[in-house]
Order: C-alpha cells, then sequence, then structure tokens
C-alpha cells in the first residue's frame, strides 16, 4: 500500500541539552542527544509574523464548571499546525478557532473527526507484531491510574471497548483497535505502578520503547497526565524522554472534572496544568500541543478526535 511508504515525521520539538533524566524515577531508557535537524510533522513555534504575545481568553469544554475566570493563554504558546494563517484574525477571531480546553488551532484538515465504527484489533507484545497494513495511528500512554482506558471508552462511546479494571497495570500489551476501518487508537501499557513485578516493568519499557521509535505508521503519542493532582516527576521525565528522542506528543490532562477545595490544600485542575506546563518549560524549546479532558463529562472528547483528525489528515498528504 502507498501509505506503508510513507515515511515517519517528528514534530519539532527538542529538549533542552542541559536537561537529565531523573533516574530515581523514570528507568525507562537513557535518552539520546537531540538531533540538529529533523523533518517536521507540525511545528510549536509561531509564525514568524506573529508579533504580539498578549494573552487571549483560552475557551474551556463547560464553563458551568469553573468558578473562577476563563483560563487564558499568549500567542506565543499556541499550537499553530502548518499551513494555518493566524496572521490577519482579530483577538475573536482567533478565540473561536482555538479547541476548547487547548491551545490547539484548528486547521483547514480538521475533518472527518466522528467516530462511526471502533474494533479490537489485536493485541502485540513485540512491535513486528503489530498490524501491517500501513494504517496511521494514535498511541495513549500514561501512569497506570490516569484513566487511560476511560477516556478510550470515551472517545468511541462504547463502555467497554477498552476494559478499565479497579487494579493499574493490567494493560501489558500493545493494544490496537481500529476506527472507521481507516486509522488505529492504540493502548499502551501503563507505567509507574508499584506493584508490578521488576521484571515485568522492564518488559514493558522494552517494548514500548521499541515501538515509540520504530512504529512508521505512528502520529502521535498522546501522554495521558493526571489534572487532579501536582505534577508528577515520572510524568516529566516520561514527556522529556519522547522530546529527546522526537517522538511526536500531545498532553492530554485527565480528570478535570475533579475540583478539590482549596481550603483542604488541594489545587484546581488548571492550577495544576499551569504548574505542568511551567515546568514543561524547563525541557523543551516550545510548547507542544495540549487538551484538558474528563472522562466523567466527556470533555475534550470532540476537542481531541478533532486535533487527531487533523494531524492525520495532514500525515496522510504528505
Amino acid at each position: 500500500m502507498i501509505i506503508a511508504q510513507l515515511p515517519r515525521f517528528h514534530f519539532s520539538i527538542f529538549a533542552k541539552s542541559h536537561f537529565s533524566l531523573s533516574s530515581s524515577h523514570f528507568n525507562f531508557i537513557n535518552p539520546k542527544p537531540p538531533v540538529t535537524v529533523a523533518r517536521t510533522l507540525f511545528s510549536f513555534a509561531l509564525k514568524s509574523n506573529i508579533a504580539t504575545v498578549e494573552p487571549i481568553p483560552l475557551p474551556v469544554s463547560d464553563a458551568s464548571d469553573l468558578d473562577d475566570v476563563p483560563v487564558e493563554i499568549s500567542l506565543d504558546k499556541l499550537f499553530i499546525p502548518p499551513e494555518t494563517d493566524i496572521s490577519g484574525d482579530d483577538p475573536a477571531r482567533l478565540t473561536a478557532r482555538i479547541l476548547k480546553g487547548s491551545n490547539i488551532v484548528l486547521s483547514k484538515y480538521a475533518r472527518d473527526a466522528q467516530v462511526v465504527q471502533a474494533d479490537y484489533v489485536k493485541s502485540s507484545v513485540r512491535t513486528e507484531d503489530c498490524p501491517a497494513d500501513g494504517l496511521p495511528e494514535f498511541a495513549l500512554v500514561g501512569r497506570s491510574n490516569v484513566g487511560k482506558s476511560s477516556l478510550l471508552n470515551s472517545l468511541v462511546r462504547r463502555k467497554r471497548l477498552a476494559l478499565t479494571s479497579k487494579k493499574p497495570g493490567k494493560t501489558q500489551c500493545i493494544n490496537h483497535f481500529r476506527i472507521n476501518d481507516n486509522w488505529y487508537l492504540v493502548d499502551l501499557p501503563g507505567y509507574g505502578y508499584a506493584s508490578a513485578p521488576h521484571e515485568l516493568k522492564q518488559d514493558w519499557n522494552k517494548f514500548t520503547k521499541d515501538y515509540f521509535l520504530n512504529r512508521s505508521t505512528l502520529v502521535s503519542v498522546f501522554l495521558l497526565v493526571d489534572a487532579s493532582i501536582p505534577p508528577k516527576q515520572i510524568d516529566l521525565d516520561y514527556a522529556s524522554w519522547l522530546g529527546q528522542n522526537q517522538v511526536p506528543m500531545t498532553m492530554v490532562f485527565t480528570k478535570c472534572d475533579k475540583r478539590k477545595k482549596k481550603k483542604n490544600g488541594g489545587k484546581k485542575p488548571e492550577e495544576n496544568i499551569k504548574e505542568f506546563q511551567d515546568l514543561i518549560q524547563g525541557f523543551f524549546e516550545t510548547t507542544p500541543p495540549w487538551i484538558m479532558t474528563s472522562s466523567v463529562t466527556n470533555q475534550g472528547r470532540d476537542e481531541i478526535l478533532l486535533h487527531m483528525a487533523q494531524l492525520r489528515n495532514y500525515w496522510l498528504k504528505h
């Protein structure tokens, strides 16, 4: 098939060379040094003709859930897809073009996003055993209790496509789900679950690493991060590793419906997300795309599918 012959593209996101991984939390693999030249799929940098960096209101999926003013985002933190010009947009029009609860600008490639069919295909423990039909795919990965299976079920509007478990770490394979017979959602093993046997965790790390680095049809990794708690070092390290190895990445903040009371010392999801992004700035030269979600309220479901659609359609064209 022609699709199978397409080259692997990468985001132009580079981890800063002075950053080193925390070995006490993250033993995925040692990072490769950043390369100086890479073919790009989507650029995280702003177009040079954008001069202002004044913050603009960031739309959220369900404003009724928020008791604060709308989140704001500056122009230099937006994710602007290629072949997308925002230079002539006034603030109101530009705000309307940003996916709710994200920093992602919609492009002309955001089409055919609806899921009408979803089927489990197979589970693999080696990259070479994954489906070989050349269809584009998106991988979901995160800590074992981040709500990965629940998000996958929400995306396809089915309760049990990916079975959830009260015991984190149940997913031990690369699980492929074919969507609309023309692309894949991939459920990867969760990381960071302390009770998993050491040997099993090493096996997960080995084949997940190989999948990230060698799967030619991987369009993007969606890294899930729990927004109901402060940033975890293991998530920061994982994000840094993906950046160091130039693996295309979108950050998906889960559990954004959980709003802990400040009197108990808890922070709101927006505060935890901002803190995570501030820490990410120390890892990366430019800002990766990110989306706020909740599997309980389905916040972010349509936004993720639109983002996947524009990434997928651009990937297929190029």
